[in-house]
């Protein structure tokens, strides 16, 4: 796996102070994508033991909400078989910490509702290590600046937790 960039300090891609790793390659190539770049698998650095690493101690310090994951896409099945290590670990480790996914892929994909190339073997683990995951391709014609944390409004804010609790979407809601 290769990634386009780590941002050690972000407020945009979640709540509070998080890590945010911009993962490489995506299948999607959704029209208006705000990172193309990322789109090619090969693009940036390759994803290394000492990358997983300099990820875990940028998560330490008590001011860092989480990590969200974005791209590219998180759940190509390329990117699951290695995010799925750099999640177990931070479970054990920083328990505390939250965990947000972007994916072009809806839930129901992701879960097996509906067909879709990014089931793997480790795709439920994945789920199940995730907190919050904004699902849907970026859709340019459903734009709007104005919602919190994603860009069109067909992309939904998931509060895995909750949803797999119930058995039916629960939308995140702000605690703050």
């Amino acid at each position: 796996m290769r990634y386009g960039a780590i941002k050690k300090r972000d407020i945009a891609n979640g709540p509070g102070v998080r890590v945010v790793l911009f993962v490489s390659g995506c299948t999607h190539h959704c029209k208006g994508c705000f990172q193309p770049q990322t789109w090619d698998f090969n693009y940036g650095e390759e994803y290394t033991a000492e990358t997983e690493q300099e990820l875990i101690d940028a998560l330490v310090p008590d001011f860092i909400d989480g990590l969200t994951l974005l791209g590219g896409e998180p759940f190509e099945p390329e990117n699951q078989k290695e995010l799925i290590t750099l999640l177990r670990r931070l479970r054990k480790e920083l328990p505390q910490k939250t965990v947000w996914a972007f994916s072009g892929y809806t839930f129901e994909e992701l879960t097996g509702k509906t067909e879709s190339r990014a089931r793997c073997e480790v795709t439920d683990e994945m789920l199940s290590l995730v907190d919050v995951l904004v699902d849907g391709e970026f859709q340019l014609d459903k734009r709007n600046i104005s919602l919190q944390f994603r860009g069109s409004e067909n992309q939904r804010l998931i509060d895995l937790p909750q949803t797999f609790q119930n058995g039916e979407i629960i939308w995140w809601q702000d605690k703050t």
